[in-house]
């Protein structure tokens, strides 16, 4: 068992979270239950959508070194969790960047 994959995740998340408390920008930037209920909803969204995949055969576990072989369920690995609640975060945070970069050019 290799947390090595955990592990980047939760250092890309906490980059991600470095990133918003220095721009103010989600989680740090005066709404942390809206952001908290954005990426709930989105990793909620993708966890379903993988639960379809893996029910019609389209999506499947691979193996690796690296991964930590816990399951959440059939064919759904723990790692897959953290990977969705990166991407959501993330997502959000590039999003939230840009609107803040492209209204400051706005102004000028």
């Amino acid at each position: 068992m290799s947390f090595v994959y955990l592990a980047a995740l939760v250092g890309a998340l906490l980059g991600t979270g470095l990133l918003d408390f220095r721009h103010r920008l989600a989680l740090f930037g005066g709404a942390p239950g809206r952001t908290a209920l954005i990426v709930a909803l989105c990793v909620a969204f993708f966890l379903a959508w993988d639960v379809v995949g893996i029910a019609t055969g389209v999506f499947f576990r691979g193996t690796g070194p690296w991964m930590t072989g816990v399951l959440l369920g059939p064919e759904l690995p723990l790692e897959e969790a953290f990977f969705l609640t990166l991407l959501s975060y993330s997502t959000l945070i590039v999003y939230l960047l840009a609107q803040k970069v492209w209204l400051s050019r706005a102004t000028r």
